[in-house]
């Protein structure tokens, strides 16, 4: 008995590795039996829409993020040409005072945020940059917030122009 041990031991621990096999030929039950039992036990899967998620069909700045924008309160002064703080934003790009950024990839969307890659031009130079804006305090105020190299190293927060 002690000589038929382990090679019994050995059968039955291979029937049990080719049993676990997924690339092993199905043995009739079907294991797509137990995985829908267990979806439908489950329920669906929650989906959360008030996250600000990349969204597929977001190609434009949202509506809450364009218009004026300036740094101090004489940027918002018509008529000035030393309004260096001031920030102009449409539906596809940022103009600011030496520079201008047009719209890139979009990776989160939301009605008052949106983050994006912006091509920049300025001063015969060209850049690239990802860049957070976000509406906040009832959309008078814009946070703008850059990533990457040579990204400003703090959020710089702007007030809507009347």
């Amino acid at each position: 008995m002690k000589l038929f041990a382990p090679p019994l031991l050995a059968t039955i621990s291979l029937l049990t590795l080719a049993a676990c096999d997924s690339s092993a030929p199905d043995s009739g039950e079907s294991t797509d039996v137990i995985a829908e039992e267990t979806t439908a036990a489950a329920g669906p899967l929650p989906t959360d829409t008030t996250s600000p998620t990349a969204s597929p069909t977001a190609t434009t700045i949202p509506s809450a993020i364009q218009g004026r924008w300036g740094l101090v309160a004489a940027d918002c002064e018509p008529g000035r040409d030393d309004a260096k703080g001031l920030l102009t934003i449409d539906a596809t790009k940022l103009e600011f005072y030496e520079s201008v950024g047009t719209l890139g990839a979009i990776s989160e969307a939301s009605a008052s945020r949106l983050r994006a890659t912006f091509a920049f031009t300025g001063e015969g130079q060209t850049w690239q940059r990802d860049m957070l804006l976000a509406v906040e305090d009832g959309g008078a105020v814009l946070v703008r917030t850059e990533y990457g190299e040579d990204a400003a190293p703090a959020p710089l927060r702007y007030t809507k122009c009347g």
